[in-house]
């Protein structure tokens, strides 16, 4: 599959929990939104319609049909402009009840870590992430070993119980 139309689904299918694993330091530079950021744009909080996308949607469905989602993101430190725009417009994910936690990455060297970010859906459904080199996303793949469900499962928890919830995540 070509879109996050998967990711979508499966988030809304879901009836516990979504736990979201990020690892890299950059995404899609390309993005207009991030080159806006760099040129001074800021997201107002007060205005929700400067923030406000369709993802968010499917978190507050979620979380209001009792979903936990928590999102956990694994930087290196001193962390990247990609990262400062990331912590940047994160406070619309926090206000749809998303959960989310930063990780310096020299607090994960001794975690059994996959090697791509993902999505668990009800510690069941495991969708991958494959991104290129350059951080553009190319495709989502669902897997179905339930080794590698429970490997991700358990490091997902392992960052999360390191993890440095949002508002007390100190930019570096």
């Amino acid at each position: 599959m070509t879109s996050g139309a998967e990711i979508d689904e499966a988030l809304r299918r879901c009836k516990r929990s979504a736990v979201h694993l990020e690892m890299r330091d950059g995404y899609m530079l390309d993005d207009p939104d991030f080159h806006a950021w760099q040129a001074g744009h800021r997201l107002d909080p007060d205005d929700r319609s400067s923030w406000w996308r369709p993802w968010l949607q499917n978190i507050v469905d979620a979380t209001t049909r009792g979903v936990e989602v928590r999102r956990a993101r694994i930087v290196s430190e001193p962390v990247s402009d990609y990262i400062r725009y990331e912590y940047d417009i994160t406070f619309p994910n926090i206000r749809v009840g998303e959960q989310v936690r930063w990780l310096p990455r020299h607090h994960a060297t001794d975690l059994a870590l996959p090697g791509n970010d993902f999505w668990l859906f009800d510690q069941e459904t495991l969708l991958i992430n494959y991104f290129s080199g350059n951080g553009d996303w190319l495709n989502v793949e669902q897997i179905i070993d339930p080794a590698v469900i429970k490997l991700c499962g358990e490091a997902f928890e392992a960052v999360w119980h390191r993890a440095i919830p949002h508002d007390d995540y100190p930019l570096h």
